[in-house]
């Protein structure tokens, strides 16, 4: 009979393994995502649990060598996975170098401190504590203000903090994923929204109506509905109209890239038509960047038939194929698409790799803007939903894109003073 230490290691082996080389194919794309995303955010924190496991056996008195095997290999891939996860400082940091120049940092407020680069283990120790980081930071939220005729998914939240300036702050607006079906604005993006709101942005997190209730494309709707409601009253809480970046992951991720690739596009803004809609730049992470299938890639024609099509569409593609093409970012990339921030884990099962490489490589055949492109080594779906060694190397990435683009639009609508 399997003691119970030797099958704890069994079960931390088997998660540390999928973690690190997750099970293929699109049916085990749940169940991978499921067992690799908290074993790779948490790798430090299994990692402990192991060795405190190990050592509670040993000080029993006992050596069963295969659970102490066990227990090596595990300490062994959980550091791996902890290693990769400290890479994603110098991942970002390259890809920013690359897209935007060595000298990007001269335009920032000021250059990242050695602080700025380290892991902040105070936040990963405990990656739950939202609230109490909120109010360290000065960080207050305004909850539930109607954008929308909806009920609670017609509402939104607006982060700002004793650092938001009366008037001209720059706007970020989160948009959270759930797959269109699921999950709501206070769940997701909270991290980066703390951090950029400490620093004087207005932050924004938007609901939006869920599928199957409201089919496609209701998303999309009440996001651009919600970027023209900050047009018109985001000066109230000391935001600038006029520069709204906007992100989102997974879902979120999709309905972000959209919103900003179909700027007062009509057919998706039915009763607000001439709202202005537009955005000055798109940082979606782990996105659905292709519904039709225009990429070719076998796991996107899987997705279109047997969960858009059933749940979110609720007609097949063949039926409608212009509903998808036109929902599709990758096939709305054009010469005049804002800046983007493309972020994305090599390891996601949910959203292959792929959707996002392709959605870049059109951004910079075409686009006249700048295209960062994030690729992060062993990382899964939603890792950023919490406070982890890797995600907030990544809140900190975006901080320091964000407010290059915000210096450099500035900058742009500043007319030089004649010499």
């Amino acid at each position: 009979m399997v003691n119970g230490y030797v099958a704890r290691q069994a079960v931390t082996a088997a998660l540390t393994a999928n973690a690190i080389r997750p099970l293929p194919g699109f049916r085990l794309g749940v169940p991978a995502f499921a067992a690799g995303w908290l074993t790779s955010e948490l790798a430090p924190h299994v990692l402990a649990a192991t060795a405190a496991d190990t050592t509670g056996h040993l000080m029993r008195g006992r050596r069963d060598p295969l659970g102490l095997a066990l227990a090596g290999i595990n300490l062994a891939g959980l550091g791996y996975l902890i290693g990769q996860s400290r890479r994603a400082v110098q991942v970002a940091e390259d890809a920013l170098t690359e897209a935007l120049g060595a000298d990007y940092v001269e335009q920032l407020d000021q250059a990242p401190s050695p602080a700025d680069l380290a892991i902040p283990w105070s936040r990963v120790v405990n990656p739950f504590m939202f609230g109490r980081a909120r109010k360290r930071a000065g960080v207050q939220v305004h909850r539930n203000v109607p954008f929308a005729p909806y009920g609670k998914r017609g509402m939104l939240d607006i982060y700002t903090s004793t650092n938001t300036p009366e008037s001209g702050a720059p706007v970020l607006l989160q948009v959270h994923g759930g797959a269109w079906m699921i999950s709501k604005k206070e769940e997701q993006g909270l991290a980066l929204m703390e951090h950029l709101a400490a620093k004087g942005w207005v932050c924004v997190a938007v609901n939006y109506r869920l599928a199957p209730r409201d089919p496609w494309p209701a998303q999309i709707v009440d996001v651009k509905q919600a970027i023209a409601w900050i047009k018109e009253h985001i000066a109230d809480y000391g935001g600038d109209p006029d520069y709204i970046a906007i992100t989102g992951g997974s879902a979120g991720g999709h309905l972000t890239a959209l919103a900003a690739l179909t700027a007062n596009d009509p057919a998706y803004q039915p009763g607000f038509e001439d709202a202005d809609t537009s955005v000055q730049v798109a940082v979606p992470h782990y996105g659905v960047y292709d519904f039709a299938g225009a990429s070719g890639l076998r796991n996107v024609e899987l997705m279109r038939d047997h969960f858009l099509a059933k749940r979110i569409v609720q007609q097949p593609y063949d039926a409608v194929p212009e509903v998808y093409e036109a929902a599709s970012p990758i096939l709305r990339v054009t010469p005049d698409s804002p800046d983007f921030f493309v972020l994305h884990g090599r390891n996601d099962t949910l959203v292959g790799v792929e959707q996002a490489r392709q959605l870049v490589a059109r951004l910079r055949e075409t686009s006249k803007r700048t295209v960062v492109y994030v690729e992060l080594p062993h990382a899964q779906h939603a890792f950023d939903v919490f406070p982890s060694i890797r995600s907030q190397h990544i809140v900190r990435a975006i901080d320091r894109y964000l407010h290059w683009h915000w210096n450099s639009w500035r900058r742009e609508r500043t007319p030089s003073s004649p010499s």
